[in-house]
């Protein structure tokens, strides 16, 4: 091993400073004071001999060189956090951590009662919970465990399909009393709908699939966010009408079907983890767990 070579707690340091932008907001995430966490970066540049950030009234941006540099150091980041949670695991007992990565509704709304559960019986397993509508790399280790909407294709991973989960359009009932229920599709443009405010090949796609899902064009939305579970808190508080799933909507007694035999959609979900995680009794447990429980949620809301 290079004596000369960097240490981890260097590109730690600098991946901090990559993702939030400033020395003072990196210290405060890592706990560090700001003046060690500068010494950090410019021993860095200084081992590497090239600079990694310039100056910007945005605070500090990533050089070009500092930008490729990133991708390798946030593999790093994910190699370190695999490690860890592969230590942490014993082999006498199902312990360690087990980390999840999922959309937002599914990590905020469906799971949490199920990891309840899964507590209860295995109170040895400590859980991460990812949540993000931007799938984590399984290849690279960022994750144990993926919920995914799409079929995963590479060779590398095992997917389980555990059903179809299926969406239709719902409104709150003060909202329709005071707006007045749409009888077509085409009434829709006179309600105030909830959507999103990035259009990607997979909403469009997903509106392709739905009968009359061109009304679920980005114009036609008068609260646009990519968050799901801020379109569901519009939803519950009555802003307008938006699609939900199905089994979570038949839950919360103000939500009322909007045009269910017009509109529906059905997304195929899967299950996924990394093939090199099969021999891992804790990860396995719970990746089996998760698949009877998310199976029996699909099931819900045909």
């Amino acid at each position: 091993m290079d004596v000369n070579e960097p240490g981890w707690d260097l590109y730690r340091s600098f991946l901090a400073v990559a993702s939030e932008g400033s020395l003072s907001a990196a210290a405060r995430m890592l706990g560090m004071t700001q003046p060690s966490l500068g010494r950090h970066v410019r021993q860095l540049e200084a081992t590497l001999g090239v600079a990694l950030f310039t100056r910007s009234p945005q605070g500090l941006m990533l050089t070009e060189v500092g930008s490729e540099l990133a991708e390798h150091a946030r593999g790093m980041a994910a190699a370190s956090s695999a490690l860890r949670r592969a230590a942490s695991g014993s082999r006498q007992e199902v312990r360690g951590v087990v980390r999840i990565t999922c959309s937002e509704v599914i990590g905020g709304e469906v799971l949490p009662a199920m990891l309840a559960g899964l507590r209860r019986q295995q109170p040895g397993i400590v859980i991460e919970l990812s949540l993000s509508d931007a799938p984590e790399d399984l290849l690279r280790k960022d994750a144990d465990i993926a919920v995914r909407m799409l079929r995963p294709s590479q060779a590398a991973l095992v997917a389980r399909r555990v059903g179809a989960i299926g969406l239709g359009l719902y409104a709150h009932r003060r909202y329709l009393k005071e707006r007045g229920t749409p009888d077509t599709l085409a009434d829709l443009h006179r309600h105030a709908l909830i959507g999103f405010d990035r259009e990607t090949p997979a909403l469009r796609a997903m509106r392709g699939r739905a009968p009359g899902g061109e009304v679920f064009a980005r114009e036609h939305f008068a609260l646009r966010t990519d968050s799901g579970l801020a379109q569901l808190a519009a939803l519950r508080a009555g802003y307008g009408i938006g699609a939900c799933q199905r089994a979570l909507a038949r839950r919360e007694r103000q939500l009322v079907p909007v045009l269910p035999e017009a509109f529906g959609l059905d997304l195929d979900t899967w299950l996924v983890m990394h093939e090199d995680q099969r021999a891992n009794r804790r990860v396995r447990l719970v990746y089996d767990y998760l698949f009877e429980a998310l199976a029996a949620y699909a099931a819900e809301g045909p």
